[in-house]
């Protein structure tokens, strides 16, 4: 992409180059092509390009991408996610009874989420970025920035300086934009970590998505591509830091006792990681000139997949906030223009937050009545067809009040 002046003069300055970060700059300058935006990423470049995991994309998302011209790049290497089943046991139960099952689609011939790589994704929205001439600059950070009455001057750690109308931190869930900014967060630490590798297994899983809810916590099983499928296995931190430290036969062994033998022979394909897990919320979206979209606005439980969602529909908000102000000729870093985007998301994120966390401690635990309450309500839910509907819109971005591009609309 395209080398920046030492010093200039932009609309947008984004920070972070990840999804939510690109998807934001790609939907503003799609609408707006006057609109000059600069995505500053702190990484080396071509480190995405090295990110095996791979990522469920709800039925919104992929109207918004395939709204923004990405969609059809991702397609081919993305697996719809065809049914979904619940099952809440212990590791030592020989049988797993299926609580809860879900239908996968949200309409005729539309799934409710895709797995999708994660460099495919990045990918595909840097080469849109591209063509809208978005400037991209890489293994660079924001040094500092200082806000006045007419813009917000960005200063880079190698020297450079950037005015801008607004500057949007997308810089994750310990980002530094936001502890510059002075916006507090509320936070706690589950004590859990997430275990995420893929695994080759000898038979298709045919798209069906599994949660197996144990005693240290959720251990979900995603479809991708091929007789493989994407693991995200919550366990006590030191748990799972012990488990990613231990050799290829004992971790496939202690794999193996969760996944079971449904698919024939497992192994594990590339590289195992695992990461913390905790529950994060800015106490303030938006300050002058200011913006935080993604996990630098939350960072919740992957319990329900809809960490990468949430920050897709925060990017798609505030596209439409900023777009729909340029319009009519306001200022796109005036505070009650950015309140507006922070009263649209605000109340979901929090809602969301508190779904995750409630349903984190629900269920990551042996406690024999609790158990027996909570499978009876996953019985009565798997019931209710209409109730069942409204989970899967849900969990589809599809439920409340959603910003176009999430309804595949143009802004």
């Amino acid at each position: 992409m395209a080398k920046m002046a030492k010093r200039g003069r932009v609309d947008v300055v984004i920070a972070g180059a990840g999804y939510v970060g690109l998807a934001t700059a790609v939907s503003i300058a799609q609408a707006r092509p006057a609109l000059k935006i600069v995505v500053v990423d702190a990484a080396p470049a071509g480190v995405w390009q090295r990110d095996g995991r791979a990522s469920a994309i709800a039925a919104a998302a992929c109207r918004m991408l395939s709204q923004l011209g990405c969609w059809d790049e991702i397609a081919p290497q993305a697996q719809a996610i065809t049914d979904m089943v619940v099952t809440d046991s212990r590791t030592s139960d020989p049988v797993r009874p299926v609580f809860l099952t879900f239908d996968g689609e949200v309409s005729a011939g539309e799934p409710f989420a895709h797995m999708t790589p994660n460099k495919v994704l990045n990918g595909a929205l840097r080469r849109r970025a591209a063509e809208l001439g978005i400037d991209l600059l890489e293994g660079v950070a924001v040094e500092r920035f200082d806000v006045g009455p007419a813009g917000v001057t960005v200063a880079l750690a190698d020297g450079a300086a950037i005015e801008a109308s607004l500057l949007v931190a997308a810089d994750g869930v310990k980002s530094r934009l936001r502890d510059m900014a002075g916006i507090k967060t509320v936070h706690w630490d589950y004590g859990q970590s997430g275990i995420v590798c893929t695994v080759k297994h000898e038979r298709p899983h045919n798209g069906r998505a599994e949660e197996h809810f144990l005693p240290a916590g959720p251990f979900a099983t995603l479809p991708l591509t091929g007789n493989r499928s994407s693991i995200v296995w919550t366990e006590r931190t030191e748990e799972a830091e012990r488990l990613v430290a231990e050799d290829d036969i004992v971790f496939e062994t202690e794999l193996e006792l969760r996944f079971g033998l449904k698919l024939g022979e497992i192994s594990v394909e590339g590289p195992r990681r695992a990461w913390p897990l905790g529950l994060t919320l800015a106490r303030e979206f938006v300050a002058p000139r200011f913006a935080l979209a993604g996990d630098a606005a939350h960072g919740i439980h992957p319990i329900a997949g809809q960490g990468l969602n949430l920050g897709f529909k925060d990017a798609a908000a505030l596209a439409e906030v900023v777009v729909e102000a340029d319009r009519l000729g306001e200022d796109i870093g005036a505070l009650d223009v950015l309140e507006r985007y922070a009263r649209w998301r605000r109340f979901d994120t929090v809602q969301m937050g508190i779904t995750t966390d409630v349903l984190n401690r629900m269920f990551s635990n042996d406690f024999g009545p609790l158990r027996a309450v909570r499978d009876l309500g996953l019985g009565m839910v798997d019931r209710m067809p209409r109730l069942k509907e409204f989970f899967i819109r849900q969990a589809a971005g599809l439920a409340g009040e959603a910003p176009r591009l999430l309804r595949g609309e143009a802004i």
